[in-house]
């Protein structure tokens, strides 16, 4: 068993001393408990889907700089002190390497007592890193951002939302659109595991004809979806509803539908909203038209969503979350609704840490 050798006191990995099969029986044990503790005990729970180690495609680092030394890495475990971190079984090769390549960046931009916070997603064409730091985008800083960027072949460095320099457009594909990212948007931590619930998000919609994705995001299960049905992708996030869009313009044999409707070749008309579904969820005259819908919430849960669908008539539900306990929660609103749960299956995205993902179907 390998163990990083900052375990124990980055807060990154809690578990990584376990064997596996107690790692794992701990980390299905977290589903079964949340659901038990709202009723929902004699569900089926699947053995973890596990991702293999450095295979994570999204982080955030601190980057400071102490005494004229610079710390990168994550925080230590239950503190705001940063570990300076050398090693990372986690995360891909080449997210790990961004750690040193920041650690020389900031070594001659930042002052002593200075922190800066770095969002890193790996994508197709390199990564994407968004800043977060007290300072303002300067045409001097701009400058060290590009000739650092070009160097070290990052696609794109964002300062506190603006661009600094771009090489090449962030990129990640789903289904068979590719997806430009908007700065720190939302994207499964993982490829391994974003497929593993596609997949099961496919199979628990089957062959519906009309469905509502809710929680879109860009579009992770919306394309894959609109291969074979027609989609009302809905979302809070405005940037990720118009990259959605761009995606669909950037496909061949486009032709609007709608106000906000594009259709593409190989794929079903896609329409897009705008919505905050916390405060104004789909109510059961808007379900109405569609044979399936997708929830995949923050880890807040949907609990409006969930208490509409609940009187509604959708006949399927697929549920991705990351919250295991808002989940069981929500569950109990769609079964006491009529629902009946299918298993859920337990997807460890975040290895050897506390939290984990999971999947799973309602129908009636």
């Amino acid at each position: 068993m390998n163990v990083c050798r900052h375990f124990g006191v980055c807060g990154g990995c809690a578990f990584q001393d376990m064997p596996d099969d107690a790692y794992r029986a701990l980390k299905r044990s977290f589903v079964v408990d949340a659901l038990a503790q709202h009723g929902l005990e004699s569900t089926e729970v699947d053995s973890v889907v596990a991702v293999k180690p450095a295979t994570r495609r999204r982080a955030v680092f601190k980057v400071a700089k102490r005494n004229g030394a610079v710390l990168a890495g994550f925080h230590a475990a239950q503190s705001h002190a940063i570990v300076d971190m050398h090693e990372c079984l986690v995360l891909t090769p080449r997210l790990f390497a961004l750690v040193g390549q920041l650690r020389e960046l900031f070594a001659v931009l930042l002052n002593d007592g200075e922190d800066v916070e770095a969002h890193v997603t790996d994508t197709e064409t390199g990564p994407d890193i968004a800043l977060r730091w007290s300072r303002r985008l300067t045409p001097a800083i701009s400058a060290d951002l590009a000739r650092w960027a070009q160097k070290h072949k990052i696609a794109r460095v964002t300062l506190n939302g603006n661009i600094a320099t771009e090489f090449a457009a962030p990129v990640v594909t789903f289904g068979k659109a590719r997806v430009t990212l908007p700065p720190e948007s939302f994207l499964q931590p993982t490829q391994e595991g974003e497929a593993v619930l596609r997949d099961h998000v496919c199979a628990v919609v089957k062959n519906a004809k009309q469905v509502a994705d809710l929680f879109a995001g860009c579009g992770t299960f919306t394309f894959p979806l609109a291969e074979k049905a027609r989609i009302h992708a809905v979302e809070l996030d405005k940037p990720a509803l118009a990259t959605m869009a761009a995606a669909a313009r950037a496909t061949q044999g486009l032709k609007p539908i709608a106000t906000e409707a594009r259709a593409t070749q190989g794929l079903k008309p896609i329409a897009t909203e705008a919505r905050d579904l916390f405060k104004l969820p789909l109510s059961g005259e808007e379900l109405k038209p569609y044979d399936a819908v997708v929830l995949d919430p923050p880890r807040a849960g949907a609990q409006a969503q969930a208490k509409a669908l609940a009187a509604s008539k959708v006949r399927r539900v697929a549920y991705v979350s990351c919250n295991a306990e808002t989940f069981a929660r929500d569950a109990r609103l769609l079964v006491d609704g009529g629902y009946k749960l299918g298993a859920v299956t337990p997807v460890d995205q975040f290895l050897w840490s506390s939290h984990i993902e999971l999947v799973a179907g309602f129908a009636r």
